[in-house]
């Protein structure tokens, strides 16, 4: 069992990704403090975009994988199998 240490650190703690993550928050310091009128005219398009975006990313595309039910059938809550 001899594993490999040397692995590279995550994008996010490399120099590169450091430099992005300084960029985008300079980037988006300049976008509130000086386009804040052109900001709040996105906001709703924004909120529209963020719907199914959110939709696909919560639900995991649908596969629900065996949650051990069968297709088409609800899961039982806790009280209804404590009734049984």
């Amino acid at each position: 069992m001899d594993h490999d240490h040397s692995e590279s650190p995550p994008f996010w703690r490399s120099p590169a990704g450091l430099t992005l993550l300084a960029a985008a928050a300079v980037g988006g310091f300049y976008l509130v403090t000086e386009h804040t009128a052109h900001l709040f005219g996105a906001l709703p398009y924004l909120i529209i975009l963020a719907c199914p975006l959110m939709h696909i990313f919560m639900h995991h595309g649908h596969g629900h994988g065996g949650h051990g039910h069968p297709h088409g059938q609800l899961p039982r809550n806790d009280h209804e199998q404590r009734a049984e």
